[in-house]
């Protein structure tokens, strides 16, 4: 897949030809299920019509420009791990364009005029809520309207789970409870993250529990607090675990508030400080809770140990 990085007013179009192209729109953080039928359409749209398949999404989040908020926008899936995940569905281009003030100023008929025809788009594909234009005014009605015989239009309507629209809002208040099975479901994926593995005060290994202390890479949102089962890749080897993701409050003090992810890593006995991995949430186990003292954290950890590994044993 090629990336391809736009900017208006300066860099609209790419540095080479791509040819005619089936476009898939929208910001896809995610890439769920129900983004996956939109860009899935765009595929064989492209595939019907001989033209390369293309997406297009935006960076930064839309919110950070229009909202003018201040902090740090959490992603389900950050750029790296959606242009991972585009290249797995084997699309052929996609299009990064900077979310910028200037571009939110667009209106619906210049952004269509840059952003759709004159990158040689002769199939659109977008969610019926896709919007686009300044103040959100241009619907996929209007894309109807101004296609001009330039190109075709697919509309994906509301994917449902439940009589409950699959979405990235509601993926993100299921991460925050905790709900890492239900994430999996609808993603069609388990949910992940990527870290590099740091020192942390090694207390694990002297219970007989070592874990790896994963930084995760920055703009990545957390599940909540709790222990769950997961899988670890490490070294392009994948290995089941336990993760405890929250503030260790059997040995921290209250009032220190670092959140820490923790991995013990089942049947692994490796030195991987500085390593890059991968974290895939599967099952959430339990609430984070504090202990009395070693021993009880310790006969916890075994159950949890043998809780994640039934559960593994379970998914065969």
């Amino acid at each position: 897949m090629k990336i391809i990085h736009l900017n208006y007013p300066n860099h609209v179009k790419p540095d080479f030809d791509t040819g005619p192209i089936s476009l898939a729109l929208g910001f896809f953080d995610g890439v769920h299920k129900g983004h996956q039928r939109v860009i899935g359409e765009a595929i064989y749209q492209a595939q019907q019509k001989d033209l390369k398949s293309a997406v297009m999404t935006f960076d930064p989040h839309p919110s950070l420009v229009l909202g003018g908020r201040k902090e740090e926008v959490f992603y389900i899936t950050p750029m790296q791990q959606k242009m991972d995940i585009l290249e797995s569905m084997n699309v052929d281009y996609c299009f990064i364009v900077r979310f910028t003030s200037e571009f939110a100023k667009l209106t619906p008929e210049e952004f269509i005029e840059f952003f759709v025809k004159n990158l040689q788009a002769k199939h659109v594909t977008a969610g019926f809520d896709f919007s686009f234009g300044s103040k959100g005014k241009g619907d996929m009605r209007l894309m109807k309207q101004m296609s001009e015989d330039h190109y075709d239009v697919t509309v994906a309507e509301k994917l449902e789970e439940n009589d409950e629209k699959i979405s990235s809002t509601r993926i993100r208040e299921l991460l925050k409870q905790g709900e890492t099975a239900k994430v999996y479901h609808l993603l069609g994926r388990p949910f992940r993250i990527s870290g590099t593995v740091v020192n942390g005060d090694k207390r694990g290994r002297t219970i007989g529990f070592p874990t790896a202390n994963i930084e995760p890479e920055l703009g990545a949102i957390m599940p909540s607090r709790g222990v769950y089962a997961v899988k670890i890749q490490v070294q392009d080897n994948n290995y089941n675990g336990i993760c405890n993701i929250g503030y260790k409050p059997t040995f921290n003090n209250p009032e220190v508030k670092k959140q820490v992810i923790e991995v013990h890593i089942l049947d692994f006995a490796k030195t991987i400080y500085g390593e890059m991995v991968e974290v895939e949430w599967y099952e959430r186990i339990r609430d984070e809770q504090k202990f009395s003292g070693i021993e009880e954290l310790k006969a916890q950890i075994q159950r949890d140990k043998e809780t994640a590994q039934k559960f593994f044993v379970s998914m065969k």
